[in-house]
């Protein structure tokens, strides 16, 4: 998953086509929970989503797979940081992780169980090219295997090329500030397009670039761990011109599938109506959104950020002739992780924005202390159209983590996160109602996985993961999505049926 803290870190404070129907068995649903909640049931029956909506969940490689060093694969960063001490809560590492590189089958018939339409998940680029010009076959055969038993269930997949698993051989010689990178990225996503192919409806050509970029190389809290900003800028920047030139790639494999970009972004709000404060929130919002959406849709960055910014670097030092083209190559839909807003005021001397952050609430947070605020759902998605784009719109990520437990009866109940879910799933239901190009909503995570720095301590999951046994318990919420999905499917088969008694009347 990715953080909403787009600013937070700078701060001072840290808290991603068309599918051709062709003849496949029918998809299994081997048990269905009951709704206990009468108002969880009601709202079900209001929130009605337009007939193509897909309903889906997240995950990634890193944080689920394990089997780190099977089959041909070699270290990423994410496997040099985790190791170093100090750098992960107790020391937690994704060596084994949720071990589904061995229980995949396992996993996808819980996809199949719970009903939903699409599968998001992530290549290991480190699992697919173990050295500058090698392919590992045996890499890829995993995910060919995992894309069969998907297409077994009618599942659709979407395929993130990078969710933040650089191989450490490019790390060693750079990471992400070493412009040649933008040219391994084009390489390994072709390698992946010519692979799988026609297999994949959506692709996302990276995961959370802001992440990538500042959480990685100026505040140090994800791989690599560096601190420079200078860096960082480097960094985002070379994310953007590799996505490009996957892009075109891409469009020169000819696919028939659609691909795009998913940002972590968030709403900032200011504390007050104060002139400092809206400054504040006009740096803030630079840093953790326009940074990224200017770029891509408008061909150019903010010049408020390349000012604040050029203390460390300058941009003409960075962008050469041709990049913000490449960078800007038209996308089919944008993926949007969405996880809280931001409350800031002005506060010099603290950070590169000096901005302060409010604090939320405790009784409106999540066990990650972000702020619960669905009504900035709908009001990020709403900007995106008004401002941005009128491109179809996916939420790639949203959702929350709490300190669930088991309970004696043997289950889950994780009343906070189907709250949680109703209120957001109703929020991108509103942006929908009003005419918003939403096509689909994938729920993070499928299971509770590593959490990067924060290690096993933090669960996100739908499903509840006993990391000793590897044991899979679903959870109240993965019975409510359950059930909305149901009910959707439900009515659209139901209006199917409609539409063809008229056709048969027409006869």
């Amino acid at each position: 998953m990715g953080f909403p803290r787009g600013l937070m870190g700078a701060g001072g404070t840290v808290g991603r086509h068309k599918w051709k129907n062709e003849d496949k068995p029918v998809r299994r649903m081997r048990r269905v929970y009951p709704v206990k909640s009468r108002g969880a049931a009601i709202l079900m029956n209001m929130l009605r989503f337009p007939t193509d909506f897909e309903f889906g969940v997240a995950t990634a490689a890193y944080q689920i797979e394990g089997a780190v060093n099977e089959d041909g694969r070699v270290p990423s960063h994410w496997d040099t940081f985790s190791h170093t001490p100090g750098k992960t809560w107790q020391g937690d590492t994704g060596d084994i992780a949720c071990d589904h590189y061995h229980r995949y089958r396992e996993d996808v018939q819980m996809l199949a169980e719970l009903g939903v339409q699409s599968y998001r998940f992530s290549l290991a680029w480190p699992r697919i090219i173990p050295e500058p010009g090698r392919i590992n076959d045996k890499g890829l055969d995993f995910y060919r295997r995992l894309l069969d038993e998907l297409d077994r269930y009618q599942i659709r997949p979407a395929v993130t090329l990078y969710h933040w698993d650089l191989p450490q051989w490019l790390a060693d010689r750079g990471g992400w500030v070493n412009r040649d990178v933008v040219h391994y990225f084009a390489d390994y996503a072709e390698v992946a397009f010519r692979a799988l192919g026609n297999r994949v409806p959506r692709w996302i050509t990276h995961n959370e670039p802001w992440c990538t970029a500042f959480l990685g190389y100026a505040l140090g809290e994800h791989a690599p761990g560096h601190r420079d900003w200078g860096e960082a800028v480097n960094a985002s920047h070379h994310v953007l011109v590799s996505h490009g030139l996957a892009v075109q790639a891409f469009r020169a494999a000819n696919l028939s599938g659609d691909i795009g970009i998913t940002l972590n972004l968030n709403v900032v709000d200011a504390a007050s109506d104060d002139p400092q404060d809206l400054e504040a929130a006009q740096r803030a919002d630079g840093f953790s959104n326009r940074w990224f959406l200017d770029p891509l849709f408008r061909g150019r960055y903010p010049e408020d950020m390349v000012r604040l910014f050029e203390p460390w670097v300058s941009l003409d030092t960075v962008v050469q002739p041709g990049d913000l083209k490449v960078l800007a190559e038209p996308i089919d839909f944008l993926g949007v992780n969405y996880y809280s807003r931001a409350v800031v005021y002005a506060k010099p001397g603290e950070g590169l924005l000096q901005v302060g952050h409010r604090p939320a609430p405790a009784d409106r947070v999540t066990d990650m202390g972000w702020e619960i605020h669905p009504h900035s759902l709908y009001r990020l998605l709403s900007r995106l159209q008004r401002e941005y784009t009128r491109l179809p719109l996916y939420i790639t990520e949203n959702g929350a983590a709490f300190p669930d437990r088991v309970a004696n009866d043997g289950t889950v109940h994780d009343p906070e996160r189907v709250q949680f879910l109703q209120d957001h799933f109703a929020a991108a239901h509103r942006f929908i109602a009003e005419g918003g190009h939403l096509k689909g909503y994938y729920v993070w995570s499928l299971m509770d996985n590593f959490e990067w720095a924060f290690g096993y301590s933090k669960r996100f999951g739908l499903v509840y993961v006993d990391y000793p046994t590897q044991k899979r318990i679903w959870k109240d919420s993965a019975r409510w999505y359950q059930k909305l999905i149901l009910a959707n499917r439900a009515r659209a088969m139901d209006l199917e049926n409609v539409d063809d008694h008229h056709t048969g009347e027409h006869h």
